[in-house]
């Protein structure tokens, strides 16, 4: 009754790629998810709200803002989105040092949330780690995932500028989101004057959908900007409005939601996991489902939960945990300073709609000829835009006049925020703490993770970088301004069961199979050797595809 090809644990980006591919290659396939059900469109109960509707004009209250303490200081979790949200009074964690650790747990998981950057790594990124001997190898290189990214670009709807740079390689790319005049303006003064790009960031928001987005019901981003809340138009992409469908049409997938996977088991005579055990979130009853092939996709954080707790004579400290790297290793990425400025002039250019992606800066630093006393290096997010009637909050005025003035657009402004690379180091970890438990009766996460000295010394260049940039183009009143912010902030938790050549130092081969336990893969950010300085989600897809297409391969061969 319980027994299937295939157990895919999560139904977030990962996990919905799992599903899809494993269902479409001919596998029945459970696809387990710890929280509640969100169906498309109607399960988007804000999406339509407009903000005099919500009954705190989308504000958070005091008493919300307590059992919510994680997202208030991320800046998260406003009236219109907190049911996409776990609180941290339901889902306690423990911060022995300071990590912001933002959970969704719903159909889709943080698909639904997801700030849709999508950028391929360059193939340094591949090959830093083992070049200066930090950490470990990654067991694979660009060249191995290049075709997987084109795979995974087409289905998602990537849309984008190709720029031709070995930093930031060029994808399958749908067209771009428009630039403004100021950010043309400032494209070409930094090209002039710096040799560096700015680009429109690419992101998993379509503007031109072809005929697969419409088989699943996806239509053109409206340029609503109101994604946090679930797009009723599948304009981004989603679990729910890309990969579940896909999955759902081959009739060969199961979702099982309220499904807290508290362990795999395995077997020790057969040497390889056998199932999964599973808590009802609502009820406490206990179900066991049993597959021939394991996808662990729960995130990064969850994902090695669920190993540390996977114990055997075998795997006294955890499935798959031989070398004691998993939990260990966690990164996030590392933020810089926002930088603003004030733009004269363009008082006849205006845009249309709210644009759903920012511009983007890539990486120049440790790159080419270019030597800095720090490793690796950074990029940034910004945009300009004009301000709009919300000045008026903070002028002087009263009368007709002066609402009259407000109906007309305000002058334009940019910011910028720099996104740098975090260095694994097996000391920032994530472990349980076996005394105290959840509701479920499941151990708590405990965080020891920090910045380390070489995420330190690029922070001040982040901020003295694009000052500089913004000055030389003429802009005014530019300002850097340091941001508090502890790791999980970026949100891009990375590393927790890590790729590697080796079973003595790493979890995962290069198909992300368990070294010890081979019908077991890992393909969230668990699996990341190393963090790059660009959104890993693409990754994550791109390494997802190609394990499901090795698993089957495998399975047909009755290695697994």
């Amino acid at each position: 009754m319980n027994s299937f090809d295939a157990i895919v644990i999560g139904s977030g980006i990962t996990g919905g790629w799992a599903a899809k591919e494993l269902t479409e290659k001919g596998l029945n396939v459970v696809m387990l998810e710890r929280g509640r059900d969100i169906k498309h469109v109607s399960g988007y109960e804000t999406a339509n709200t407009p903000p005099w509707q919500f009954k705190h004009r989308a504000k958070m209250t005091l008493d919300v803002q307590q059992d919510y303490a994680t997202l208030v200081r991320m800046g998260y979790g406003q009236e219109s989105n907190r049911h996409l949200f776990e609180s941290d009074k339901d889902h306690p964690y423990i911060e022995k040092k300071p990590f912001d650790w933002l959970k969704g747990y719903h159909t889709g998981g943080k698909s639904l949330m997801w700030g849709r950057h999508s950028y391929r790594w360059n193939k340094d990124d591949f090959e830093a780690n083992g070049r200066e001997g930090i950490g470990v190898d990654w067991p694979i290189r660009y060249e191995d995932l290049a075709p997987w990214y084109s795979y995974v670009e087409r289905f998602v709807g990537i849309s984008g500028m190709k720029e031709g740079l070995d930093v930031l390689p060029d994808g399958e790319f749908l067209k771009p989101f428009p630039m403004f005049a100021p950010e043309l303006y400032l494209r070409a003064q930094v090209k002039s004057k710096f040799k560096r790009t700015v680009t429109i960031g690419r992101s998993a928001n379509l503007t031109d959908p072809q005929p697969w987005h419409s088989e699943t019901g996806r239509a053109s981003c409206q340029n609503r900007n109101l994604c946090l809340r679930g797009c009723p138009f599948g304009g981004y992409f989603s679990t729910q409005s890309a990969t579940l469908p896909a999955a759902m049409k081959t009739k060969r997938l199961t979702l099982v939601n309220n499904a807290i996977v508290s362990e795999i088991i395995f077997d020790e005579k057969k040497n390889r996991a056998t199932g999964v055990r599973v808590i009802d979130a609502e009820t406490n009853k206990v179900t066991e489902y049993y597959a021939k092939i394991i996808f662990v996709n729960a995130g990064t954080i969850p994902t090695a939960s669920v190993l540390l707790r996977s114990k055997s004579s075998r795997f006294p400290n955890g499935l798959g945990n031989d070398s004691d790297q998993v939990g260990r290793n966690l990164m996030d990425h590392n933020g810089g300073p926002l930088v603003t400025a004030k733009i004269d002039g363009f008082e006849d250019d205006y845009y249309y709609g709210r644009r759903p992606t920012t511009l983007y800066v890539p990486r120049y630093r440790n790159w080419g000829s270019d030597k800095q006393p720090y490793l690796r290096g950074f990029g940034y997010q910004g945009a300009a835009s004009r301000t709009t009637w919300t000045r008026g909050l903070h002028e002087k005025g009263f009368g007709a006049e002066f609402k009259d003035e407000l109906t007309k657009p305000g002058p334009w402004s940019i910011f910028f925020v720099g996104i740098g690379e975090m260095l694994p180091n097996p000391n920032n970890r994530m472990y349980l703490d076996s005394d105290k438990k959840d509701k479920w009766g499941l151990p708590l996460v405990v965080f020891d993770v920090e910045f380390g000295e070489n995420e330190k010394m690029m922070r001040q260049p982040m901020g003295d970088d694009m000052v500089e940039m913004l000055t030389a183009a003429g802009f005014k009143d530019v300002r850097a301004m340091s941001i508090p912010m502890n790791p999980g902030f970026g949100i891009h938790e990375m590393g927790t069961a890590r790729m590697g050549k080796d079973p003595k130092t790493s979890v995962l081969n290069q198909y992300n199979q368990i070294h010890a336990c081979k019908n077991v893969f890992v393909t969230d950010g668990a699996a990341m050797a190393s963090s790059s300085c660009v959104n890993p989600s693409l990754t994550y897809m791109a390494l997802t595809a190609r394990a499901a297409d090795f698993a089957v391969g495998e399975l047909k061969k009755q290695n697994l």
